[in-house]
């Protein structure tokens, strides 16, 4: 399941896109201030964002343009009741992908999302991979030569995670929200039983992929020794 990050203060707005982009199989974190969401977006790599330029902490498109400034290649629709072109236009310039205005219709804003979902931030990011190891992201799968294994989601978004910064520890608030997002109650082992789970198929594929614990931090990926 893709995840995008809605950055949205109007609390009724950001509950009902919310529930349109969840409809439509779009996993959905909100955040309703800039500093909480370079936060967020520090934990987690997610696949779009959402976001409205009236914040409590400033204009969204100074979020945008540290993101951009930083490298993050994520695409983002900005949501805004600024209509005029000069507008449109500085949102676009700030690196805005797509740029929709308020009032709009749900239906439109959901599609829009799915248009830059289907954009790849990099080619990398499709199907990582390290050592022996590929995730096949089109179809939850994690392979080692011919040798293949199912994922579920949550076990797919921690390996996503883990793959992309191997040999690093990896924090388990960062690994707790690529699996089940900001706004989803998790219980204390949930990461541990997903973890379990995870070395248990890389075993049935003989990778030489290890996930180790480190001790009050979180985990990492690492070749067995």
């Amino acid at each position: 399941m893709s995840r995008i990050l809605l950055i949205e203060d109007h609390e009724r707005l950001a509950t009902l896109i919310h529930k349109g982009l969840s409809a439509a199989g779009i996993g959905v974190d909100v955040c309703d201030r800039i500093d909480a969401a370079w936060t967020s977006l520090q934990q987690m790599p997610y696949d779009a964002l959402v976001l409205d330029r009236g914040l409590p902490d400033g204009d969204g498109l100074a979020l945008l343009q540290k993101l951009r400034n930083a490298g993050h290649r994520v695409p983002c629709l900005v949501l805004t009741a600024r209509d005029a072109l000069h507008d449109r236009i500085e949102g676009l310039d700030a690196g805005a992908d797509d740029y929709l205005p308020k009032p709009f219709a749900m239906d439109e804003m959901v599609a829009r999302v799915r248009a830059l979902l289907r954009r790849p931030v990099d080619f990398r990011s499709l199907d990582p991979s390290h050592g022996d190891l590929t995730l096949h992201t089109s179809n939850s799968e994690l392979s080692n030569g011919d040798e293949r294994v199912t994922l579920a989601p949550a076990e797919v978004h921690i390996m996503l995670l883990l793959l992309r910064k191997p040999g690093e520890v990896v924090r388990r608030s960062a690994l707790e929200a690529a699996a089940w997002g900001l706004s989803d109650a998790v219980t204390p082992n949930a990461l541990d039983v997903a973890v379990h789970r995870i070395r248990r198929k890389l075993l049935a594929i003989d990778s030489c992929q290890r996930i180790v614990n480190v001790r009050g931090l979180g985990y990492a990926l690492r070749e067995n020794e």
